[in-house]
């Protein structure tokens, strides 16, 4: 055998991870899943001028999928798996810390919760296409984005139906919008 052809034997080798076309479409699947998912909650961080967004949150999620594919692969005892997310949620929760911010003394005013929940609960989704739980990764990832857009809607008419009026002895009176006439607009 020549040098040439025992170089292309152990290049070939070292590419024998995803010996046949089920495995790769699997890791493809799964892989594109979690980049898929991440921009979805990335897009909508970065609309909102959060300092994590798009890229951010595809990494994280293609990381964790990543994180808990390889150990499948290599053939982990399943009770072993859990040592693995462990450490995924530990390290990620690092990162999620540094884009929590307080400024100043005020113990009450902190930036950055919201985002640090979303990146840990994008490695969350992004762990979940690893292992193969496609629909429950979808499933979350839509409903983490109810959460991150729809809720504060909901939270700011809630707040403006029940916000007391300026004179709080006087009954305050909602006019639904189709029964409004000119001179309430």
């Amino acid at each position: 055998m020549s040098w040439r052809d025992e170089v292309l034997d152990t290049v070939a080798s070292e590419f024998s991870d995803a010996g046949d076309v089920a495995q790769l479409t699997r890791i493809s699947v799964r892989l594109l899943l979690a980049a898929v998912l991440g921009f979805l909650l990335g897009f909508e961080r970065e609309q909102q001028g959060k300092a994590a967004g798009v890229r951010t949150h595809m990494l994280v999620a293609i990381g964790s999928a990543l994180f808990v594919l390889i150990p499948q692969q290599t053939g982990i005892v399943p009770a072993d798996m859990s040592r693995v997310i462990q450490g995924l949620v530990a390290g990620v929760g690092f990162l999620c810390a540094g884009t929590i911010l307080k400024q100043g003394k005020d113990e009450s005013h902190v930036q950055g919760l919201t985002t640090a929940a979303g990146l840990w609960m994008t490695a969350a989704i992004g762990m979940a296409c690893g292992l193969g739980r496609e629909v429950t990764a979808v499933f979350s990832a839509l409903l983490a984005l109810a959460v991150l857009s729809l809720v504060p809607r909901l939270v700011g008419l809630i707040e403006r139906v029940v916000k007391p009026s300026a004179d709080a002895s006087a009954p305050r009176v909602i006019v639904p919008p189709e029964s409004r006439q000119d001179g309430d607009r």
